[in-house]
């Protein structure tokens, strides 16, 4: 692993704001949780490099990352602005309307492909890959359908469509990966920064939010909060958890 991240400090995107006249409505879904109270209210900026957004189940962290897929003209389900064609590639999972009240800020000139991947659908979108792009399939020279869910997400993390995206997001994709593979994922997200790419990553690993020079999100009841790894809740409980199991599995029959 390098000794840290020195991307390019391109930023072909510099944030998201709320678009002029949103109104925020505290007592409905999704407007309720916390962060996505603070993105609607004072936006978010967003720095060269890899940034993780960690926090619990329910925190906001999977609706913040589609709806920035949205806002940048990805398809929700998956892949790039060009992966809209297709019978099923109309569907919508967890749509919140939130990609509809945010505006990008983008940076001056460069690229403006955004490529966004979401372990919860990647095998629909594995589908729409074999179906609808069989000259990316042939190059590849095999479907990803024959892979494993982990060695298929590290095929598209180091494939083409990621090649040509100045933007990255993904969503847990270390539900797809091993302890060994995570690793492989985080040192393809620094080569991502260091060839100026700009990457978002919803996560709960603790391996993946290791990388030195990320920035690091803490999604919960505070909203959006700067923090470091060694203050993550989720390395405090894991290293909790890994230092006496019978914690908490001690009454287990």
């Amino acid at each position: 692993m390098p000794g840290g991240l020195n991307p390019a400090r391109a930023r072909p995107v510099r944030g998201f704001v709320p678009r002029p006249g949103t109104v925020l409505d505290p007592q409905a879904w999704p407007d309720r949780v916390p962060a996505v109270r603070r993105l609607l209210t004072t936006g978010l900026d967003l720095p060269a490099g890899v940034t993780f957004l960690v926090g619990a189940n329910g925190a906001g962290k999977s609706t913040l990352v589609e709806a920035m897929a949205g806002a940048l003209g990805a398809h929700v389900e998956g892949g790039t602005g060009d992966h809209h064609a297709g019978p099923d590639r109309g569907r919508r999972t967890d749509r919140s309307t939130l990609a509809d009240r945010l505006q990008v800020v983008r940076g001056p000139g460069g690229r403006r492909e955004t490529f966004f991947l979401r372990a919860e659908t990647m095998h629909r979108f594995y589908d729409y890959l074999e179906e609808s792009d069989r000259e990316a399939v042939n190059k590849v020279g095999y479907q990803y359908h024959y892979r494993s869910h982990g060695e298929g997400f590290l095929d598209l993390l180091t494939g083409q469509y990621v090649a040509r995206a100045a933007v990255v997001l993904l969503d847990e994709p270390e539900s797809a990966l091993s302890f060994e593979n995570c690793l492989v994922a985080a040192r393809a997200l620094a080569d991502l920064a260091a060839r100026g790419k700009q990457v978002v990553c919803a996560t709960h690993s603790p391996v993946l939010t290791a990388l030195p020079g990320a920035r690091i999100l803490e999604v919960d009841e505070r909203g959006l909060t700067p923090t470091t790894w060694e203050d993550l809740r989720l390395v405090h409980d894991w290293r909790f958890f890994l230092d006496a199991p019978e914690r908490y599995l001690g009454d287990v029959p």
